[in-house]
């Protein structure tokens, strides 16, 4: 018993507090990062990926520019365990609770002209054939890809990935049509533009598409079959988050959040699913998650978007096991908190808030969009073959942390993206 104490007490004594990250980026959210020297390219796709290798003399992006973080805002709170729990001062979150209460989102005429919530800088130009070896079963070469919700933010993002990565053919879907056919015509022309594909090498269409319809998307996957003939590769990115307390939640709000993020991620997976058995072909679906579906994060009060994201990630896992013997695989990707162009703008009205979630963050900041790109091409490439039902989370460790805060904490009602 006292020999126990003892142990406790040391430990408590010298334990470091490794989980108060030294530094956070300072990069501004008001423009995505730039890609480095190692950005993914179109060029040599048809073999695989390439990593660009580093030109001789290219430094990469200095560090200089952070800033530390006074670890004195944590404190380790189990006395065996001093690293494994954090506790947020109450303190804080108060001074954050008083700045930044939200009660609607940005509207897009807040969003900076032309944020797509990504970088669209694309991949290296002009650095010559590749000279690294790659593997060939991360090409997207010769795959038809179809990605929902894809006129902006993430969607858009893995679009302009697969296009980076070898797909000829792209498929966005929105529920905007104007959106979406913008959207499309915008890749192609920039691939073109940048000398990363050939006049007439890359198409891609945009199709208007309410994914919580179940007739809509019917009609939707058949337009898609029609033109190109089949459906390889589906990523389900479109969804919504709202926040309220949840005894005030509005019935017809949880309802529409539900039909969006769990019935949509449904029925496109369905006629998908579809196509690819019909031609007794393998096929890769990617359900885009969150880190919200396996942990209760904070502050902000969102218990209906975390129960959609947790049915999204047991509905991954148990129609890869459905599906595993017709060889399609269903995996979900679960980011953290990104820097997307609805974020930023929130984030932009409050550094406090920014500030909260990097120190929530084992890693010390806010993702970048980018930071997706390597995870949805495994998913969705050959390279993943024998992966299926697994839950890719991309979150800087959020979800490894047990985060609790004391009784008296209040909750921020803001959305998470």
């Amino acid at each position: 018993m006292f020999a126990r104490q003892a142990l406790r007490t040391a430990i408590r004594a010298h334990a470091p507090r490794r989980f108060a990250p030294s530094v956070v980026s300072s990069t501004s959210f008001s423009s995505a990062a730039p890609l480095s020297k190692s950005s993914v390219t179109r060029r040599g796709a048809k073999r695989g990926i390439s990593s660009t290798p580093a030109l001789e003399g290219a430094q990469e992006p200095s560090q200089s520019a952070h800033t530390p973080i006074p670890p004195a805002r944590f404190k380790a709170s189990h006395p065996m365990f001093p690293c494994a729990d954090l506790v947020l001062h109450s303190s804080y979150i108060g001074q954050t609770m008083q700045r930044c209460l939200v009660h609607e989102y940005p509207q897009e005429h807040e969003f900076v002209e032309g944020d797509l919530g990504h970088s669209t800088d694309g991949p290296e130009v002009d650095v010559g054939k590749h000279n690294q070896r790659t593997l060939a079963s991360f090409s997207m070469t010769n795959k038809v890809c179809v990605i929902t919700g894809a006129a902006r933010g993430l969607g858009n993002l893995f679009a302009r990935t697969f296009a980076e990565s070898g797909s000829n053919a792209i498929v966005i879907l929105d529920l905007d049509q104007g959106l979406a056919e913008t959207a499309a015509k915008d890749l192609v022309d920039w691939f073109e533009e940048h000398g990363q594909a050939e006049k007439g090498e890359i198409s891609a269409i945009g199709l208007g598409c309410d994914v919580a319809d179940e007739k809509n998307v019917q009609d939707c996957f058949a337009k898609i079959v029609e033109k190109y003939g089949r459906i390889d590769v589906l990523v389900t990115a479109a969804g919504i988050v709202e926040n309220f307390p949840a005894q005030d939640y509005p019935t017809e709000k949880f309802r529409k959040l539900m039909a969006i993020n769990v019935d949509g991620s449904f029925f496109c997976a369905r006629e998908a699913a579809k196509d690819m058995m019909r031609r007794d072909a393998p096929g890769s679906i990617v359900m885009i998650g969150s880190m919200s579906g396996a942990c209760v994060n904070i502050p902000q009060p969102q218990a209906p978007y975390n129960a959609s994201k947790a049915a999204v990630r047991h509905m991954a896992s148990s129609l890869a096991v459905e599906w595993a013997t017709r060889n399609i695989r269903v995996n979900v990707i679960s980011p953290g908190y990104m820097a997307t162009a609805l974020t930023r703008v929130i984030l932009d009205r409050d550094p406090v808030l920014k500030e909260t979630w990097e120190n929530l963050t084992p890693m010390g900041r806010i993702g970048e969009p980018e930071d997706l790109k390597g995870a949805v091409v495994y998913l969705a490439s050959d390279a993943s073959g024998f992966t299926t039902g697994t839950d890719l989370r991309v979150d800087g460790g959020y979800t490894l942390v047990r985060h609790r805060t004391p009784k008296e904490l209040p909750i921020i009602a803001l959305p998470l993206r």
